[in-house]
């Protein structure tokens, strides 16, 4: 018989969906003892779960998880069992050694958008008041980097989705461009499906025929990389045809003049040629975007993970303000966020340039009132430091040692094969994770941490919607939490903040207390949840941010958390903001901003050596690096490995089969994997998924040219070659996870 489960949720994707973890005491060990229940009250997913989230709970086993801290033995080069006590001493003492041989800036910090709203805050404040380093940045800025770059250009805001989910049905047309739904969250599709049954629209705008656009009632397959000229030669089309909304224009907006006339260079027999997607499909787009009174255009990573992402994103975002589709009612611009805290991860200062609140870390006001929360001079925390691919680049160079929580880089950054020596380089390297994932086998010393089941925190979920997910069972005796690990290496290492002894009672191990510091931290920024609490997120299924503190209360009033700290005297309390801009935008006049911009071809284009174009993805039953997911046998099963897929005719031309193996090879390397043919992608193009290590990594043969605001780097499209192979080397399969 199942206990009363525990209300939680999935720790895969930024979906966040609600489920129930109930323990079993008849469950098998792989389960970890618990049950996944169904939530059918919980708003985001109403019950549904895709395979990910039903076999979460196989990952809290002891055979294929982290129980005890790892040393790599100087006798014998492997990674050998430490006490909690013996591994931490080691990462102080390597941390410390760097600083004082090298300076602050030569240790660096990696995160993960997988973390907590409480870990990604106390690791940004790790970094910047125990280290005194510049260099952090985490895997989240390859993912969303492009459209936040783009949301603050535009709106002055970043949050994935300016309205919640449950208004995709109910708009008139959707324009999804570069997502794959149905594999990467599947129980967000219903929201397509329902709009579709409501008689709404939908345009899915990707390479591939996927399950996804299999749904649509139009898809469009443009060369990859050039999703910005057909954004701009839509808009030359909406303006061509006088579908522009010039009273919203004059009302709402500013910089238009300049961006039409970008527009207007871009018609459409040249975008045709550009993209390979015909006039009369663009003429279908516009007037099935431009005929109902509402409408949306939701983004994901394929024309995020470009070059020109933010660019990209960018042109999307003007035709929704030039056809009065933004700040209104069940209409806007969207960006579908990837990772499980992708969109909390980026608000509270684990990234590079930004401080707790989504403030800037260049913003002398910011710094006074976060040093002041923290307890420290604003002039001692360092400035903005590298971006995430810059980050890795400089290992082994000017940073000489690296903390990393939560990710993966080994699999997961572009150009991996450099990556990965980079990492090797290293003066000293230290991994937290629930795994011994690629990136902690190359690791000094691995500290096994805590994972979603095993802890209480906050998640902030692709709408803005804050969320609780609570503990359902106790961790391994080896395994501490990354809080745990912050408060322990403070403890040995002090600051360079001039805080002195002590230093770890600014690290709490008790992630409710480190929330409310993070509400104090927040109070007054762009992502203010000062009025949000543990209590409320349970009571309301979260909360939106922005959500400030009512006059005389929140975390800095004196009245009891508990008692309702959150509501105001007379009793009420900022309701938070499902919807934002429907009054004015988030800039100095209250307008959206036009930008304007142009296409640029892409980094790298296909010539007589590279002719063929390679773009990358995910397949439905893996999770980002995989470092979880392949250790589950069910999702190994339906995915035990990676591919190339190929249209027929270049099939044809290479003389391969359904299950050949072929080398895809770019000027950063090469990569084998077996052939899978279908009439679903374009002729030009293959795909390969990014889910896996050894000779299929895909990453091995991306290209690390990065977009010039977001940083983000050109992970959709680069020029590769595609030849028989001998063989397809085994280590790709589910194996090949370091278990």
């Amino acid at each position: 018989m199942h206990s009363t489960p525990t209300l939680t949720h999935c720790p895969y994707c930024a979906l966040q969906c609600g489920m129930g973890l109930a323990r079993d005491p008849a469950g098998a060990e792989a389960g970890g003892g618990l049950t996944v229940v169904e939530r059918p009250d919980f708003p985001v997913n109403r019950g549904a779960l895709c395979g990910k989230g039903r076999t979460a709970p196989e990952v809290l086993s002891s055979r294929v998880r982290l129980t005890e801290p790892l040393i790599r033995s100087h006798a014998t080069g492997r990674l050998e069992p430490a006490t909690w006590e013996e591994a931490l001493d080691k990462i102080a003492e390597g941390l410390a050694r760097t600083r004082g041989e090298h300076g602050p800036d030569a240790c660096g910090v990696f995160g993960g958008g997988g973390l907590t709203n409480e870990k990604a805050y106390s690791l940004g404040k790790f970094a910047r008041i125990v280290l005194g380093t510049s260099q952090i940045d985490y895997n989240g800025r390859f993912c969303m980097s492009s459209a936040a770059a783009a949301h603050q250009r535009a709106f002055g805001l970043d949050r994935g989705l300016p309205f919640p989910l449950e208004d995709i049905p109910k708009t008139g047309c959707v324009i999804l461009v570069g997502s794959n739904l149905a594999e990467t969250m599947p129980p967000a599709l219903r929201y397509l499906t329902e709009l579709r049954a409501n008689g709404g629209k939908l345009i899915v705008i990707d390479p591939r025929r996927t399950k996804t656009a299999e749904q649509a009632d139009l898809h469009l397959a443009p060369r990859p990389g050039t999703d910005l000229a057909l954004a701009l030669g839509l808009l030359h089309l909406v303006v061509a045809e006088g579908r522009t909304d010039e009273t919203y224009i004059r009302a709402r907006t500013s910089g238009w003049e300049q961006t039409r006339a970008a527009a207007m260079a871009h018609w459409p027999e040249l975008v045709e040629r550009i993209t390979g997607v015909s006039v009369p499909e663009l003429r279908e787009t516009v007037r099935l975007f431009c005929e109902p009174e509402a409408a949306m255009v939701l983004t994901a990573r394929g024309p995020e993970q470009q070059a020109k992402g933010t660019d990209t994103v960018g042109a999307w975002i003007n035709l929704c303000l030039a056809t009065g589709r933004a700040g209104r009612p069940l209409s806007g611009y969207g960006c579908l966020t990837g990772q499980g805290n992708g969109q909390g991860g980026r608000e509270h200062g684990q990234k590079a340039d930004q401080l707790p609140g989504y403030r800037k870390l260049t913003d002398p006001a910011a710094r006074a009132h976060v040093a002041g929360v923290w307890g420290v001079d604003p002039d001692s925390l360092p400035g903005p430091g590298r971006s995430a691919y810059e980050l890795l680049d400089a290992l082994g160079s000017d940073i000489r040692s690296l903390l990393v929580m939560a990710s993966n880089p080994v699999v997961s950054a572009p150009r991996a094969a450099h990556i990965e020596g980079r990492l090797r380089s290293l003066d000293f390297l230290a991994v937290a994770d629930v795994v011994l994932s690629e990136t902690a086998q190359l690791a000094d010393v691995v500290l096994p941490v805590t994972q979603w089941a095993e802890e209480t925190g906050t998640m902030t979920n692709l709408e803005g919607r804050v969320l609780l997910r609570r503990k359902a069972v106790q961790a391994p005796a080896g395994v501490r939490s990354d809080l745990e690990v912050m408060h322990e290496l403070a403890a040995r290492l002090g600051g360079t903040a001039g805080v002195g002894e002590g230093l770890e009672k600014k690290f709490p191990t008790d992630p409710e207390e480190v929330f409310e510091e993070l509400r104090r931290a927040s109070s007054g920024g762009p992502a203010d949840y000062a009025g949000i609490s543990y209590r409320r997120i349970a009571e309301e299924d979260g909360v939106f941010w922005p959500c400030p503190a009512t006059d005389g209360t929140g975390p800095d009033a004196d009245a009891d958390a508990d008692a309702g700290a959150d509501a105001g005297a007379d009793g009420a309390q900022h309701p938070g903001t499902p919807r934002l801009f429907l009054d004015r935008f988030a800039t100095d006049d209250g307008r959206a901003r036009f930008v304007e911009v142009a296409h640029r071809p892409a980094a790298e284009e296909p010539d007589g050596e590279y002719p063929v174009l390679l773009t990358t993805g995910r397949v439905v039953a893996q999770y980002q690096s995989g470092a979880q997911t392949r250790r589950v046998a069910e999702l190994n099963a339906a995915a035990p490995g990676p591919f190339v897929q190929l249209h027929p005719q270049l099939a044809a031309r290479l003389g391969a089969a359904e299950g050949d193996a072929l080398a895809v090879v770019s000027r950063r390397g090469r990569a084998v994997a077996p052939a899978r043919i279908t009439a679903g992608i374009r002729p030009d193009t293959v795909f390969m998924p990014f889910h896996w290590p050894g000779e299929g990594r895909a990453n091995t043969l991306t290209n690390p040219a990065l977009d010039p605001v977001s940083r983000m780097p050109e992970f959709k499209v680069c020029a590769v070659r595609v030849e028989r192979a001998e063989r397809v080397d085994g280590a790709n399969g589910p194996g090949a996870n370091g278990s």
